[in-house]
């Protein structure tokens, strides 16, 4: 301990530098000369007050600065520990995601590239599992200094976030009610989705019957599921709800809807095997767009939200900080295939 203080000293007589700079620049010298080195523990709050006399206040502050670098981190009920020997790092990110499906790597790169290199950015996947999503939380908790989270429809998500600090905590992707103020950046599923569907009614009305296939144990949003039963019901669309496509089940003169990308890819190549011409014989729908759907077979028709104007948002918040609550618009993609 004595040359963790002994930085501090040395800062002492400098100019121009405010107790609470003295404080984060002396252990970051600390960690720059070795004297402190990666899980090593750091003096307490009242170990530092009464070795320079700095108010609990600007010692507090001081750690939940290098907290949000991810410098430091704190370990509740056995105090503050060295997290990471890089002194440059401004911040240190965990970003927490469904799966690494293509949306959500658009979702990661776009995010990735409107913040900073010494931003630091650990990425975890709950597969929509609320074990493994609260074993994740539980074990980043304390350990960044923001937290960016795609949260899982469940019962028990609220009290799991409500472990994490609100001015440090974005959600992202689907929206979850917490019964307080938070910021999130998300999307609508379920008026978006019934407006995708009616803007495309003439054209599915052409079609003997639609398929729509909604997974009950998947990440697959229960709104979009009652939007389609309004959608058909409102419009009197013969329709067939099923919980997986069967490869080889692709029939002529159906249309076929799925959030799925594997299904999607099945239902593409049995369209080509049987010889079917996507888009009149068989009409499909996808949910969440990206490239390889715009160029494939001519064209996918989709409706999907901006997940590049998502992340960059998102991004925003975590260099400025400024409060934010906003649903990124969904849209419908019409091509050749509907």
């Amino acid at each position: 301990m004595k040359k963790v203080f002994e930085e501090f000293h040395k800062l002492s007589g400098v100019l121009d530098i405010s107790k609470h700079e003295q404080f984060i620049q002396g252990i970051l010298n600390a960690i720059h000369n070795k004297s402190l080195v990666q899980g090593d523990k750091l003096p307490s709050v009242n170990e530092f007050m009464k070795e320079t006399n700095f108010a609990r206040e600007t010692i507090a502050k001081g750690y939940k600065e290098l907290i949000r670098r991810g410098v430091v981190e704190s370990k509740n009920r056995i105090g503050f520990f060295v997290a990471n020997s890089n002194i440059q790092q401004e911040l240190k990110v965990a970003l927490v995601l469904f799966a690494f499906d293509t949306f959500q790597e658009t979702f990661y790169k776009t995010f990735r590239a409107n913040v900073s290199d010494n931003v630091q950015i650990d990425v975890f996947f709950h597969h929509n599992n609320i074990v493994i999503f609260e074993n994740i939380i539980a074990t980043i908790r304390g350990k960044y200094g923001m937290y960016v989270v795609a949260p899982i429809p469940h019962k028990k998500t609220a009290g799991i976030l409500l472990t994490l600090p609100r001015d440090k905590f974005l959600m992202i992707d689907r929206h979850e009610k917490l019964g307080t103020d938070f910021n999130f950046v998300t999307q609508e599923f379920k008026k978006s989705s019934y407006t995708a569907f009616a803007q495309l009614a003439d054209t599915i009305a052409s079609f003997k019957m639609m398929h729509y296939y909604h997974r009950p144990q998947s990440d697959t949003p229960i709104e979009i599921l009652s939007a389609f039963k309004k959608f058909v019901r409102d419009f009197r669309i013969r329709n067939e709800i099923c919980p997986e496509y069967i490869p080889g089940s692709i029939q002529k003169g159906h249309v076929y809807f799925t959030i799925n990308n594997t299904e999607l890819w099945a239902m593409l190549k049995d369209c080509k095997v049987q010889h079917l011409v996507i888009g009149k014989d068989v009409g499909i729908l996808s949910h969440n767009d990206d490239i390889v759907k715009e160029i494939i077979c001519d064209g996918i028709t989709t409706y999907s939200t901006d997940f590049p104007l998502m992340a960059k948002k998102a991004a925003e918040f975590v260099i400025h900080r400024e409060p934010i609550h906003e649903t990124i618009p969904t849209v419908l993609i019409r091509r050749n295939s509907l």
